[in-house]
């Protein structure tokens, strides 16, 4: 009798589950899923970092969109609240959560073969010596991720 008790109890706790998650996504669709770092420039570095940006950044995710590693990528400007707050927000876009966060070696070989070929090297300290000056232009403030949604229309 207790195990059958379990299997109905549990039974209406998947109907329960499927039926608020089906009933959230009634109102909309799921869309792009965005990594986005938060880095607060130090007094006098912004066009610095900007350019490190520039120069490091942006042909290494011009790269990991063509090959498919990525949606898309921008840069965010803030204007900071206070001394804490950020004022630069580099964004990575994937298509899922699973993108950007599960773990893929084919992917992380494809990565590493674009620094080695934007670096020109496959020496993994040379390159972190190549772009340890940054540290010096920002502070990492963190990093969240969000969920793009596309609201449906009322019928």
């Amino acid at each position: 009798m207790f195990s059958k008790l379990k299997i109905v109890f549990a039974f209406i706790m998947l109907i329960c589950i499927y039926s608020s998650t089906s009933f959230a996504q009634e109102h909309f669709t799921e869309g792009n899923v965005r990594v986005v770092s938060f880095y607060r420039t130090s007094p006098g570095q912004f066009d610095a970092y900007m350019e490190y940006l520039r120069t490091n950044f942006f042909p290494q995710q011009e790269e990991a969109v063509k090959q498919g590693l990525i949606v898309g990528y921008t840069i965010l400007l803030n204007q900071p609240a206070n001394e804490d707050d950020w004022d630069i927000a580099v964004v990575n876009i994937y298509k899922s959560f699973g993108d950007a966060y599960d773990y893929n070696q084919g992917d992380e070989d494809k990565m590493k073969a674009i620094r080695e070929k934007f670096f020109k090297t496959t020496d993994e300290d040379k390159m972190r010596s190549m772009t340890d000056k940054r540290f010096a232009m920002r502070t990492y403030v963190g990093t969240k991720s969000f969920r793009e949604i596309k609201l449906k229309p009322m019928n």
